[in-house]
Parts: structure tokens; C-alpha cells; sequence
């Protein structure tokens, strides 16, 4: 009798782990299900170097650089993370005749697809002047979470930069492919200029670029639990 009895309680144990094992299951798969997507945007890439730095940096690889990163502190916070591309390479076809075109189109067809809370398209600036630095951001001028997201994170950058160093302002738009043609809130984030021989020696070094990543991170967090939630 006493052998039955263990038996039919260790079955019963079984039974209660197997149970745990299922509502643990559910919950994890409820917590993916309910994940804000955000997706990341590495400006240029393949044939389209994007702006060439002072020292010839070329903006296609910093802001991929970036953006990988980003990805890390975004899904280590719990955050599903799309991106247009993860490697050197355009988003076009090599039999496309308009491979810019085609390559935005992509872009925004990606990030439509994948329904996120926000968007964000990581590229660098250049100026004529090389005297001029600073990191932007740019939101479509008729979007109000747009504009609410580009204010946020153009804030974070005084930490990086210094309130005197960045005294640039979240500014609209209304003739940037992306921000006319992506139906979620999207900023596009210039983090710097490689015309400025500083500012490009700084945007070349991992530190630095991890110092944008999280500053970025910490942005779209602040966002997402200021508007989305």
C-alpha cells in the first residue's frame, strides 16, 4: 500500500511539474505576443556608401555599427528587434535599374510589415563647414508620436554630448523618403557629423559608438513607456 501510494503522489508530483511546465510555457509565450517591436534601420549599404568622413570613414559601416548594438540593449530590455539589414548590403536586386529606389522601398515595406510601436533610421551627417557637429533627430512634421519620439531622444544626446556640445532641437520634416512613407511613428537619427574632424574621429571609435547605442536604447525605453504604454 505504501508503494502505491508513492507511486500514485509521484505521479501527482509529475503531474504538478508538468503543469508548472505548461503555465511557464503559456506565460513566455504571452510575454513574446505582447513584446513592443521596434524596428532598427542601418542607412545606405551595398553600392550606396552614404556620406564619407573626413579620414574616409564611410557612414554605410558606422551605422550599422550603431545599430547592432542598439539591437543588443533592446532585446536584452525585453524588446523584439527587426531590422532592414544586418550585413553590407543594399536592399535591392542586382537586376533592379533604380537600386535607390528600390532600396527605400524595401526599407519601408520591412518596416510596415513588421507593425512596430517605432522605427528608427541611424545614419550621419555632413556638413560644408567642417566647424559644424551635433546629433539630430528628424520626425515627419504631421506626426505628433513623431515628434514626441524625436524630442526624446534628441534630449539623450545632451548626456552623451553635453547641453553646450549638442545644441541642436528635434526638427520636422516633410520630404525624407521614410518619414513620408512609414506608417508608425519613425525618426531618422544623424548622430553626428563626419565633416567635423572630431566628431568623425569620435564616431569611428566602439566606445563611442556604444555610448550612441545606449543613449538610443534609453531614448526609445523612456518612449515606449511614456506613449505606448
Amino acid at each position: 500500500m505504501l508503494v502505491i501510494v508513492t507511486l500514485v503522489a509521484g505521479r501527482m508530483g509529475m503531474m504538478g511539474e508538468k503543469g508548472s511546465w505548461a503555465a511557464e510555457a503559456a506565460a513566455g509565450k504571452a510575454r513574446k505576443q505582447n513584446q513592443p517591436v521596434v524596428v532598427i534601420d542601418s542607412g545606405h549599404g551595398g553600392n550606396d556608401p552614404g556620406k564619407i568622413g573626413v579620414s574616409g570613414q564611410e557612414e554605410k559601416a558606422i551605422n550599422l555599427k550603431i545599430a547592432m548594438k542598439l539591437k543588443a540593449y533592446l532585446e536584452a530590455a525585453d524588446i523584439k528587434v527587426v531590422m532592414t539589414r544586418e550585413s553590407d548590403k543594399g536592399l535591392y536586386r542586382e537586376s533592379d535599374s533604380h537600386k535607390k529606389s528600390a532600396d527605400m522601398k524595401e526599407r519601408c515595406r520591412i518596416i510596415d510589415n513588421a507593425k512596430p510601436v517605432l522605427a528608427i533610421s541611424i545614419h550621419q551627417n555632413s556638413y560644408h563647414q567642417d566647424s559644424i557637429s551635433g546629433a539630430q533627430m528628424f520626425y515627419y512634421k504631421n506626426s505628433e508620436k513623431g515628434r514626441q519620439l524625436a524630442e526624446t531622444l534628441q534630449k539623450r544626446f545632451d548626456y552623451i554630448l553635453g547641453a553646450d556640445g549638442n545644441r541642436r532641437s528635434a526638427k520636422a520634416n516633410d520630404s525624407y523618403y521614410l518619414l513620408l512613407n512609414v506608417k508608425a511613428p519613425i525618426v531618422i537619427a544623424e548622430c553626428g557629423f563626419l565633416s567635423n574632424p572630431a566628431e568623425a574621429a569620435k564616431l569611428s571609435e566602439e566606445e563611442y559608438q556604444d555610448r550612441i547605442a545606449w543613449t538610443l536604447h534609453m531614448g526609445i525605453l523612456q518612449y515606449i513607456n511614456d506613449v505606448e504604454k
